[in-house]
């Protein structure tokens, strides 16, 4: 008994909030008490809300209560401390602010080990042991502690729900189902479990089967990303080495010019130095010359003039002005077009070149090599749907433009279109305003007499002007054209014409995947039927296109999205 009275005095001087012996007690005006620094730090929390509350009672208070030490329970703690009393004994969990709480417990209440859903109630250990000792309370169902027991109750009846109602999807108590839901499909809420738990197993495994096929899916997905940086990093490294290799023949190939040309300076500056030196030489010879012969022209002794001009007279053999042949003024200047015709045409070399490497490497595609889902349903191609209207700067001037640039007709008298250099001048044809790239699907829809019409796309550099073949959708190679007669189609790539069989329709269906390089056409009604397809390469955007041939005859772009 004394030892019972010991474990009262532990739970009575214990913080609720730490479990310990209380610390520098403060008591709340609801009369509880706490060590000092948890109840501050548990109303601290609770500053954003403004109300402060009791973590025991919930009681609220606003605005926050100033806390006084609690100076006689403080100085009973102390007492206590020195008999022994150390912190509340490790076999009782009290009930935290997170925890459920024992329903039986009356005072401070003990942490619930287990919920009963029978009797609507948590039971700490202690409280819990009648259902493992008595034997109807073995028969209810014990579950981990909850807090949501009361979800369980019938709000209208006050009656546990034990059923449930098919026919509007809830639970619901044995009255309710004799009262409003009565004449519905119900069953008890273990049944309705049961089948529920077998749609959970098999969502579970359809779940699991999908995380393992995506984690393969992954496992490919990185195998390519290593694939692509592998190559990407080849190919910089060789494209590196082959630029190296250039850059270095034409530091080379500079180095041969320098020299050559200094080479060549050399020789040419000591040719002319050469024959200077000779020229300046015979110069000062002449000039020596001339001063002896001004010296004997002074001379007043006959015979002695007449005894040296002999000698002074003759002159060395000249070198002749003839024989120096000075070239136009250009000098070294042929080297320098010579230099620059090779640099124009290596400019035009990469230039040209160019265009394919790029091209090339933005043609890589890796998720093709992994094929896309076949589109097989109208809806499959409607996902990629493009709004497309026509292009008035292109049409010819018997076509005439409609519902928002949709429809074209052709009419007997021309339309007052201005000049543009775009128009189609000989051939009865328009193209859309919009560019085709990525993934498009569109439809045409046959009307009028539902004559010729050719439903088409091609390059925006496709010739206007001129009735030659370079102008005709599907008589080049910058256009495909697909030609709906009245009773069959016709494929045209380059004046190739092709056959194609198929259900005719008034409407038509065209599918673009720009980077794969697929072009194809549908037949499409009730149903949407492969007309035909187109596997090339695509090296500009297309635009798409109509050709009408028979006055009173309309084709348009239908609305999709």
């Amino acid at each position: 008994m004394a030892q019972k009275g010991v474990q009262l005095d532990r739970e009575t001087f214990s913080c609720s909030i730490c479990l310990d012996l209380l610390k520098d007690p403060v008591t709340t005006p609801c009369g509880h008490s706490y060590c000092s620094n948890c109840i501050k730090d548990h109303w601290d929390e609770e500053e954003k809300k403004e109300i402060y509350s009791c973590p025991e009672c919930r009681k609220s208070f606003t605005p926050r209560p100033e806390m006084l030490k609690s100076t006689m329970l403080a100085a009973l703690v102390e007492q206590l401390k020195k008999t022994g009393l150390q912190a509340a004994p490790a076999d009782l969990c009290y009930a935290g602010a997170e925890d459920v709480a024992c329903d039986v417990c009356t005072g401070r209440k003990l942490r619930a080990v287990k919920s009963c859903l029978q009797c609507v109630a948590s039971y700490c250990e202690q409280h819990l042991q009648p259902h493992y000792e008595s034997a109807p309370l073995k028969k209810h169902k014990l579950v981990e502690p909850s807090k949501k027991l009361q979800e369980n109750i019938c709000s209208r009846h006050d009656e546990v729900m034990k059923m449930f109602c098919r026919t509007d999807q809830q639970c619901i108590c044995y009255l309710c189902s004799v009262d409003e839901h009565k004449g519905h499909d119900t069953v008890s809420a273990a049944a309705e479990r049961t089948e529920r738990q077998r749609e959970l197993e098999g969502s579970r495994q359809n779940i699991q089967q999908r995380i393992q096929d995506r984690e393969e899916d992954v496992k490919v997905l990185q195998q390519e990303v290593e694939a692509i940086n592998g190559s990407a990093d080849k190919a910089a490294e060789h494209s590196e080495k082959i630029f190296t290799q250039l850059i270095r023949l034409m530091e080379k190939r500079r180095s041969d010019v320098k020299q050559q040309v200094r080479s060549q300076q050399e020789t040419e500056v000591s040719r002319v130095k050469e024959l200077q030196e000779k020229l300046e030489q015979e110069i000062t010879e002449l000039k020596r010359k001339d001063a002896e012969l001004m010296k004997l022209s002074h001379t007043e002794d006959h015979n002695q003039f007449l005894h040296n001009y002999p000698s002074l007279s003759a002159l060395s053999e000249s070198t002749h002005s003839s024989s120096i042949n000075i070239r136009p003024l250009k000098y070294f200047e042929d080297v320098t077009a010579a230099v620059s015709e090779v640099r124009d045409k290596l400019q035009d070399v990469l230039r040209d070149t160019w265009t394919n490497i790029s091209l090339t490497v933005t043609q890589v595609d890796v998720l093709l090599s992994n094929p896309q889902p076949e589109n097989k349903t109208r809806a499959d191609f409607l996902r990629y749907s493009s709004d497309i209207t026509l292009d008035p700067n292109t049409a010819h001037k018997h076509l005439l433009l409609s519902e928002g640039n949709r429809k074209a007709t052709l009419m007997y008298q021309p339309q007052s279109y201005s000049h543009h250099p775009d128009r189609f001048t000989d051939w009865s044809q328009v193209l859309s305003r919009e560019s085709l790239t990525g993934r498009c699907y569109w439809e045409v829809e046959r009307r009028g007499g539902v004559g010729r019409v050719d439903v088409a796309v091609a390059y925006k550099n496709i010739s206007r002007a001129g009735g030659g073949n370079e102008c005709r959708f599907g008589h080049n190679d910058k256009s495909w054209s697909l030609r709906c007669d009245t009773n069959s189609y016709e494929f045209l790539y380059n004046k190739v014409q092709t056959p194609v069989s198929g259900p005719v329709s008034s409407r038509v269906g065209v599918y673009l995947d720009h980077r794969a390089g697929i072009l194809s056409f549908y037949s499409v009604s009730d149903t949407i039927t492969l007309l035909h397809r187109v596997q090339t390469t695509f090296t500009e955007p297309l635009y798409a296109g109509l050709w009408l041939y028979y006055v009173g005859d309309s084709a348009e772009f239908s609305r999709l999205k």
